[in-house]
């Protein structure tokens, strides 16, 4: 098939801009309406963040493997979370708890000042960081830790993401909230998960349930 001017995407090697424009079209008609963030997505090449083998699927609006019992979420999944993240106020730090493929960090990463992500598989991690540094993304800092611990160093967080699901609020998590700060998460078992937001107030937290989702679960330690 001979490939016209529009399809040819300068920098990462021949995509479709009208595929990820397709997958735009999608995002907006499943609900996501904040333009930067729909931009954000655009402006990615989700092909890098798969393996080879499963480039051609990359701009489907479904999740992928990426090994180590893994997946790159859908990216209304991203979409959604990122939009529930950034409704009110954009945070100007992110804590991202499971780097995963390094897709969702990406999204986070053209949208705030800093985001800090945790991944607790090396292998993943490394993988992640040579993707997101070959983008030139420097706004990213990365540790191999157990996510359910959070990153004590930097806290506390305007904004927490948790791209896995625990049972419940990780307590660690928590604390390092900022007062008014947002977490997004899925939580919940195997069977049934819900996409929660919580925000800290002055004391306590308001507690609000998105919708259905499934994630893999929040594990405990490092490998």
């Amino acid at each position: 098939m001979q490939l016209m001017p529009d399809d040819l995407d300068p920098g990462i090697g021949m995509t479709s801009r009208r595929t990820r424009d397709r997958l735009i079209l999608r995002l907006k008609e499943a609900g996501i309406t904040a333009p930067e963030v729909l931009e954000a997505i655009r402006g990615l090449p989700r092909h890098l963040f798969v393996d080879e083998a499963l480039a051609s699927r990359a701009y489907e609006d479904s999740a992928l493997p990426i090994g180590h019992g893994q997946t790159i979420s859908q990216p209304y999944t991203v979409a959604r979370m990122t939009e529930a993240l950034l409704e009110h106020a954009r945070p100007d730090t992110v804590l991202e708890i499971g780097t995963g493929s390094g897709f969702q960090t990406a999204v986070l990463a053209s949208l705030v000042r800093r985001v800090y992500s945790v991944e607790r598989v090396q292998e993943l991690l490394e993988r992640a960081q040579s993707r997101l540094r070959s983008m030139k993304k420097r706004n990213i800092r990365f540790r191999h830790g157990d996510g359910a611990q959070g990153w004590r160093e930097y806290a506390p967080y305007q904004g927490i993401m948790v791209t896995a699901a625990p049972r419940g609020v990780p307590r660690a998590l928590a604390e390092q909230l900022a007062p008014g700060g947002v977490m997004v998460l899925p939580m919940g078992d195997g069977t049934k998960q819900m996409l929660v937001r919580l925000t800290r107030l002055e004391r306590g937290f308001a507690h609000e349930v998105l919708e259905t989702v499934s994630f893999v679960p929040l594990l405990n330690g490092i490998s």
